[in-house]
């Protein structure tokens, strides 16, 4: 599987990590496992340096759309976005651009300060 998570449900925390040949099929399995563990509304950080195929903008669109469709039948948590390449960081841009909720989003070159700013970002509240 292109989409590789963890879920810490002590620090309301989703690790997620996508890698190689990525699909909206893809994604979109990932949001449902983490719908059905209960994680939506926890801090998430998705690391997506390593896909070098990039879905297209249509795609990215879609995604956004669902994200969006999320966040009106409940709480989405903050995500920070790990982009090192300038591949990646556009697709990441175009996800943010579409995504728009009301949730703190931001996009990362470094994994590192990634952490640093979701650290910084309130828990969500426990079921």
């Amino acid at each position: 599987m292109p989409v590789h998570w963890t879920i810490s449900h002590a620090a309301r925390l989703v690790i997620a990590v996508a890698k190689d040949d990525v699909t909206v099929a893809d994604i979109e399995r990932y949001f449902a496992g983490i719908t059905a563990d209960g994680a939506m509304s926890y801090r998430k950080i998705f690391e997506i340096t390593h896909t070098p195929h990039a879905l297209n903008a249509e795609n990215l669109k879609a995604l956004g759309s669902r994200v969006v469709y999320y966040a009106q039948h409940g709480q989405v948590g903050p995500v920070a976005i790990v982009a090192a390449s300038d591949e990646s960081h556009a697709q990441a841009e175009m996800f943010a651009a579409a995504a728009r909720v009301t949730r703190p989003l931001a996009i990362f070159r470094e994994l590192h300060t990634a952490r640093q700013w979701l650290d910084a970002q309130p828990l969500p509240p426990a079921d």
